[in-house]
């Protein structure tokens, strides 16, 4: 490795492994037994989403594949673990035992995609150290955020778990602000037609395993999948043809059916199980691709410039106003329900706009602090000059000179 580029040595492998071995004591003196949970097949799919899915859907950077893929399954299997003690602390706070099973497994891996999300959104900026302190502080955060919602905001375990994308996004936006951007001349941040497709080949493992992802908490699972294959279908027709209408050309471009064709299974994740007509949810695919592409086009050069912002996957566009929708659909729905059986609306209209709201400023006040912990001298923050670049993490002996 050329001189240039720093070593992590004596800082990433030891964090790591200290990190392991302290999962493994949690885990022996926490876990007694191994209990009934739910099929290994749900557990499979949302394993797709993360590893398959978000691991090519981050490949999209010309010089930065390697590190797309294989960070991405380093900060998932040590954010599951993670996770799993996280959302198992209700239970220690009680004095029960806790029991191992493949549901709480499936649960922090559901958490993990706000993780996923939020490094889309700093993806070449930040090093392994930085990688995998930000997994943790996220993933507690995260988990106390849904905790609240739950008990306090009284919003549904299967709605609470739908804000991961709003958490993912906001927090991956408040910490990208933190740091440097990247030299407008740097040819580094650009994709290649090799990294767009292997990048479109994400997008396709996200489209099809979508509808596990929304229905695996849903009490009427088969409306769920249905209503999501619906929303996703239309998402994907529209992304088709906003592209062709936008460019100057009249050319579909692939970054928009990238980002597009999953805005409609991002939004319809809050209400999928309680749509009961299916126009209902195609309406909410046309509009979250709409708002995917045409809102890149308005806010890239309105919100990004002025906050110093550099979303690098376009994460606000696929995840985040898309959730913003489905979360806004949801309380339109709540109070159409409402407004059937009561006179009045219910302070429950107000606690889920409240929970809307408070995910939003937990993910962004969060992010915000977390941005300045990764840009601490100890974590080694990458120089700007080395953004977007394997070799800065990566041996690769074809190379003799260059890169």
């Amino acid at each position: 490795m050329p001189a240039a580029y720093r070593s992590f040595r004596c800082s990433v492998p030891w964090l790591i492994l200290s990190l392991e071995a302290a999962f493994i004591v949690l885990f022996y003196f926490l876990f007694s037994d191994v209990g009934a949970g739910i099929h290994y097949a749900a557990l499979q799919d949302v394993s797709h989403v993360l590893v398959f899915g978000f691991g090519f859907f981050l490949m999209f950077l010309k010089r930065y594949s390697f590190s797309s893929v294989g960070f991405n399954l380093l900060i998932i299997v040590l954010g599951v673990q993670c996770s799993i003690l996280m959302e198992n602390v209700p239970v220690l706070l009680s004095d029960r035992t806790l029991e191992g099973s493949l549901s709480s497994i499936v649960q922090a891996a559901m958490s993990m995609v706000a993780v996923v999300i939020s490094i889309g959104a700093v993806l070449g900026m930040i090093n392994p150290m930085q990688s995998i302190v930000m997994t943790i502080v996220e993933i507690i955060v995260f988990c106390m955020s849904r905790w609240i919602n739950e008990n306090i905001l009284e919003v549904s375990y299967h709605v609470s778990m739908m804000h991961v994308h709003l958490f993912g996004a906001y927090f991956g936006l408040a910490v990208s602000s933190r740091f440097s951007e990247p030299s407008p001349r740097s040819d580094k941040n650009a994709s290649t037609s090799q990294s767009d497709l292997l990048a479109m080949l994400g997008t396709l493992f996200l489209w099809v395993f979508w509808p596990s992802f929304n229905s695996i908490l849903a009490l009427e699972k088969n409306k769920a999948i249905l209503n999501t294959c619906l929303a996703l279908a239309v998402s994907a027709v529209t992304a088709f043809a906003l592209s062709g209408l936008t460019t100057k050309d009249g050319k579909f471009r692939m970054s928009h059916i990238h980002r597009a064709a999953m805005a409609g299974g991002v939004t319809i994740g809050y209400a999928a199980s309680s749509i009961n007509y299916p126009w209902i949810a195609m309406i909410l695919g046309l509009l979250a691709s709409v708002i995917s592409i045409l809102g890149s086009f308005c806010l890239q050069s309105c919100f990004n410039p002025p906050l110093k912002i550099h979303d690098a996957s376009g994460v606000h566009f696929t995840f985040g106003l898309p959730a913003v929708l489905g979360a806004l659909a949801q309380v339109v729905f709540f109070v159409m329900e409402i407004q059937t059986t009561l006179p009045s609306i219910g302070y429950q209209v107000i606690l889920n706009i409240g929970a809307f709201c408070f995910t939003i400023s937990t993910a962004l006040i969060a992010g915000l602090i977390t941005g300045l912990i990764l840009n601490l001298k100890l974590l080694k923050p990458t120089p700007v000059s080395k953004y977007f670049d394997d070799q800065m993490y990566w041996e690769f002996p074809h190379l003799a000179v260059g890169f």
